[in-house]
């Protein structure tokens, strides 16, 4: 018996009914021989942390444009955050943790710079539907490894794809506590980042919200495991009615106050004016775009190339190119 294989009876004799265990993966888009080690979904997890659509992240905004400070979110310490919270649920109910980080690593890897801000902008200019859900498979399935993809299994492809809560659930329990574990996630860590900009105050929050979740960090991403874990039954993954109530109320006041503020959206318009103009200008002319997409181009468009192309880059990336391409420079005589 290999390792991989001590570990895969290890899940069938711990993991709960309703978990997924490795070896009853649905397998992957081409079949490749199995790791002596590492479980399918353990490999999944690795090839997305050595990704460069994953170090692109550390770059990329969550909340705030371009902040200044070390301690705000990115769009990567997002994503570790996610995990953890998304391990914890899981372990707690008995569920596949290899499988939950796997779907929590790469759920935001086709986000465009400046956040959900950029990605409203490509979908403003662009004739193709474009969300950064499926721009995340679309990373995992192709774009990694110069067009080869990862060849994630069908369960870590199918969690990515539908984590937002817009989208039908996940086939997978562990999809399912991903989903919630995001929002958790950005919620609660919104908040702390808005406290420590001074946008915002706990004492702000409607107190029967904070009588509920607590007012620190760590008792708002308490309350809300808790009650998941105590209410979850099988793929249903769920509050009980009380907190999943708070848990709508809260993120309607962080709609109606944080996410609307001046400061937060200030420099909102001057990202999303970069994202259109790099658009128009990729689109302009084919040879524009680097070489290497030119597989994209030939085989579905122009246009799709220069959405892979301008979702990929990290803020600081897209804000250069913009810099290189429209800002006129010095002249001076040498």
């Amino acid at each position: 018996m290999t390792i991989r294989e001590h570990t895969e009876w290890v899940e069938r004799q711990t993991l709960q009914p309703a978990a997924t265990c490795a070896a009853d993966s649905k397998g992957r888009l081409r079949p490749q021989a199995e790791c002596e080690y590492r479980t399918a979904f353990a490999r999944d997890r690795d090839r997305i942390m050595h990704s460069k659509a994953f170090r692109r992240l550390k770059q990329k905004t969550q909340v705030f444009l371009a902040p200044v400070g070390d301690h705000y979110r990115t769009r990567m310490t997002h994503t570790l955050e996610v995990a953890q919270i998304a391990r914890t649920i899981s372990r707690a109910l008995r569920l596949n943790e290899d499988l939950t980080e796997a779907i929590a690593l790469g759920h935001d890897l086709g986000h465009t710079p400046f956040g959900h801000a950029g990605e409203r902008a490509l979908n403003d200019v662009a004739s193709l539907h474009f969300s950064h859900h499926e721009q995340s498979l679309r990373v995992v399935d192709l774009l990694e490894r110069d067009f080869a993809g990862l060849n994630l299994t069908f369960e870590v492809r199918d969690g990515i794809l539908h984590h937002p809560r817009s989208m039908p659930p996940a086939a997978t329990a562990e999809g399912r506590v991903v989903t919630i574990a995001d929002k958790i996630a950005y919620i609660t860590h919104d908040i702390n980042d808005a406290t420590r900009a001074e946008i915002l105050k706990m004492s702000d929050i409607p107190c029967e919200i904070r009588a509920v979740l607590g007012e620190t960090t760590s008792e708002i991403i308490t309350a809300f495991v808790r009650s998941l874990v105590q209410n979850s039954r099988g793929t249903d993954i769920r509050f009980d009615g009380t907190v999943d109530k708070a848990y709508n109320d809260i993120l309607g006041h962080l709609y109606r106050t944080l996410y609307r503020d001046p400061i937060v959206k200030g420099e909102q318009n001057k990202c999303v004016n970069i994202i259109k103009q790099l658009y128009l200008y990729y689109m302009e002319d084919a040879r524009r775009i680097p070489p290497e997409y030119a597989v994209i181009i030939d085989s579905e468009g122009l246009e799709r190339a220069v959405c892979d192309y301008i979702s990929g880059m990290s803020d600081d990336y897209a804000i250069n190119r913009f810099n290189e391409l429209f800002i006129p420079k010095h002249w001076s005589k040498v």
